[in-house]
C-alpha cells in the first residue's frame, strides 16, 4: 500500500477546489468540509454566515511519491485568485478565504516559499493566510463529490495559465 500525506486548503467554494484537484496524479481521495475556526461539528448553515470562523476547505489525501505537496500548492495557486481578501468571484465572507493550513513545519516552509512563487505571477500582494492545521470537519454529504454529481452545478474555479 503506497504511503500517503495530507493538504488541507481553502481557496473559495470547496466544489470547485476539489473539482480541480481531484484529477491531479498522486492525489489519492479529497473531502470537502470545514476547518479554522472556533465551532464544534459546523454545519454549512453555520459556516455560511461567516460567525463560525471556518474556511470552506479541502482535504487532498495524495502519495508523496506521485506528486509533491510543492506540486499541490503551485496548483492551488493557479486554480483561485490569491489576491482578494475573504472573497473568489460570487462567494464573499471569511469562510471563503485563501489558506493554506499546514500539518508540520515542513510544509510551513513549504508554504512560504509556495508564496514566494507564486507571488512572481500575480500583480497584486497575495493574502493566503498560512496557519496550523486544527480539526477538520467533513462537510454533509450532499456536498462531497457535488460536482461530479451535478457537473452543470455552480463553479467559480478554473486553472490559470502557468
Amino acid at each position: 500500500m503506497a504511503r500517503t500525506e495530507i493538504a488541507t486548503l481553502a481557496g473559495g467554494c470547496f466544489w470547485g477546489v476539489e473539482q480541480l484537484v481531484r484529477n491531479m496524479a498522486g492525489v489519492v481521495d479529497t473531502t470537502v468540509g470545514y476547518t479554522g475556526g472556533t465551532t464544534e461539528n459546523p454545519t454549512y448553515e453555520e459556516v455560511k454566515t461567516g460567525r463560525t470562523g471556518h474556511a470552506e476547505s479541502l482535504e487532498i489525501k495524495f502519495d508523496p511519491d506521485r506528486i509533491s505537496y510543492e506540486d499541490i500548492l503551485d496548483y492551488f495557486f493557479r486554480l483561485h485568485d490569491p489576491t482578494t481578501l475573504n472573497r473568489q468571484q460570487n462567494d464573499v465572507g471569511t469562510q471563503y478565504r485563501s489558506a493554506i493550513f499546514y500539518h508540520d513545519e515542513t510544509q510551513r516552509e513549504a508554504a512560504q516559499r509556495a508564496i514566494e512563487r507564486a507571488q512572481k505571477k500575480w500583480p497584486k500582494p497575495i493574502v493566503t493566510e498560512v496557519v496550523a492545521a486544527s480539526r477538520f470537519w467533513p462537510a454533509e454529504d450532499y456536498h462531497q463529490d457535488y460536482l461530479q454529481r451535478i457537473p452543470w452545478g455552480y463553479n467559480c474555479h478554473y486553472v490559470r495559465p502557468e
